[in-house]
């Protein structure tokens, strides 16, 4: 995994190059303080206090940095991020002020994907001195899940099949002493017949599972952890064209998201009974894959009419969730990279939040706005049920009308979700088509964050 532990320190007034923030509004009176070849180094460089732009400047015998923020005095996760991206390796330390959010954009700006390739033009380490000790574990267990996020996206589905999958949770589950208990073959066919059905067409080597991590307390109130681990989606027998199957190695992004949260509550030992589920499929193509106008049993009984083999995660997370709510939880949180109506609707960069109750949807929604990764709350209506009405099943699996899809999706979870349990679902992109300062192009973790301070409040 990409590790980014080491990128912020305490500071204990050892040598360090100092950085000096301004926004565009400042900047004449920041100039002002500067001697004549730093204005005109400045100058030379076209800096004018804008967001994201980078100076360097001569001083004494050395040098500093001056970085463009929006403002110097209210930090955000991302502050300090194009400064980590291009600067020279070397420690350094804010002139004036605590970095304090910009702490996570600056190790999450220096992540490299090296799996497969060699970063070898990538510059050393640049590393951050802080006075704020207290905030360094926590900004590192923060980035080192960003991270771990990103390596499991954006490793290809040969190398991220259910058995990897099942390797990562297994490494978790010995990192924190939890228990872990995969379920696969005839057992996973009797238990969960969905997350069979789906992944049962795919190679020997990719066979469907279903991994249940528990750890903390019995008698801690139960935190559910739930993510959709299709690990390649084809489509099925309603296959994908090649443009929307090419990105298919991210649909196990609400996995990657289910499992970086879990380590993120055990590490920091929050007072609850965990159990994170993450049923582990491929949707392949073969002569036994399950087809449009099958009715597929399901873990909690309810029968379901295959209207698409495409909206497969919706049937997988059903079963997890089933099972999920079987522990009676305070609370259970999905992660799915679910519907392209999710992101038709919000684009890439807004996770669909979707909640039974109010105060679950607000407390999230404020914890993302604190923590710079807001999500968006879209509605379950009660009056969209019945789009998924099936003739010969309880239900179908998708609706023939193609309105609002996301929350449709959100209701056919619902359905599998034990009655009076507090739940929410992520419908999350996890990956950036475009990156930005801290944030580069390929898997990342959205609605993470969110949902981790969300759990810090309520259960720390």
């Amino acid at each position: 995994m990409n590790n980014t532990s080491d990128l912020i320190r305490p500071d204990r007034g050892q040598g360090a190059i100092p950085i000096h923030l301004v926004n565009k509004d400042g900047f004449e009176a920041f100039a002002r303080t500067l001697n004549g070849p730093q204005r005109a180094a400045l100058a030379g460089q076209s800096f004018t206090g804008s967001a994201y732009q980078v100076g360097i400047v001569p001083e004494g015998d050395g040098w500093m940095a001056i970085g463009g923020v929006a403002d110097p005095l209210r930090l955000s996760s991302w502050c300090l991020a194009k400064l980590a991206e291009v600067l020279p390796s070397g420690t350094y330390r804010l002139a004036e002020g605590a970095p304090g959010p910009a702490l996570h954009g600056w190790q999450t700006a220096q992540y490299r994907f090296t799996r497969y390739r060699e970063d070898k033009d990538a510059p050393g380490p640049r590393v951050l001195l802080t006075r704020e000790a207290k905030a360094i574990v926590p900004a590192q267990a923060e980035a080192l899940a960003v991270s771990l996020v990103r390596d499991l996206v954006n490793t290809p589905a040969e190398d991220m099949g259910p058995a990897a999958l099942e390797a990562e949770a297994e490494q978790l589950a010995k990192r924190h002493a939890a228990a872990l208990t995969v379920t696969r073959g005839e057992a996973l066919e009797r238990e969960y017949p969905m997350v069979h059905a789906v992944g049962r067409a795919a190679a020997r080597s990719h066979a469907p599972r279903m991994l249940h991590l528990v750890w903390g307390e019995p008698k801690a109130p139960v935190l559910a952890l739930v993510g959709k681990g299709v690990c390649f989606d084809s489509g099925g027998l309603d296959i994908k064209p090649a443009a929307g199957m090419l990105l298919m190695k991210k649909d196990m992004g609400g996995a990657a998201h289910a499992l970086a949260l879990a380590g993120l509550v055990m590490g920091a030992g929050l007072k609850v009974r965990l159990h994170c589920l993450v049923p582990a499929v491929e949707n392949a193509i073969a002569g036994n894959a399950f087809r449009p106008g099958d009715v597929l049993r399901s873990r909690k009984g309810l029968t379901v009419e295959i209207g698409n083999t495409d909206a497969e995660g919706r049937l997988v997370l059903a079963d997890a969730l089933a099972r999920a709510s079987e522990e009676k939880p305070a609370l259970i949180l999905d992660f799915a990279t679910l519907t392209g109506a999710a992101r038709v609707a919000l684009g890439p960069d807004l996770p669909a939040l979707m909640a039974r109750r109010d105060e679950t949807a607000a407390a999230l929604l404020a914890a993302g706005l604190a923590h710079d990764d807001a999500c968006w709350r879209l509605p379950l209506p009660e009056a969209y049920r019945e789009w998924l009405k099936s003739d010969i099943a309880d239900l179908g699996n998708v609706n023939a009308n193609g309105f609002a899809g996301a929350s449709v999706a959100g209701l056919f979870l619902d359905r599998f979700v034990g009655d009076g349990i507090d739940w929410a679902h992520f419908d999350t992109f996890a990956w950036r088509p475009v990156g930005k300062p801290g944030r580069p192009k390929g898997g990342d973790a959205l609605g993470l964050r969110a949902a981790w301070q969300m759990l810090r409040e309520r259960f720390g």
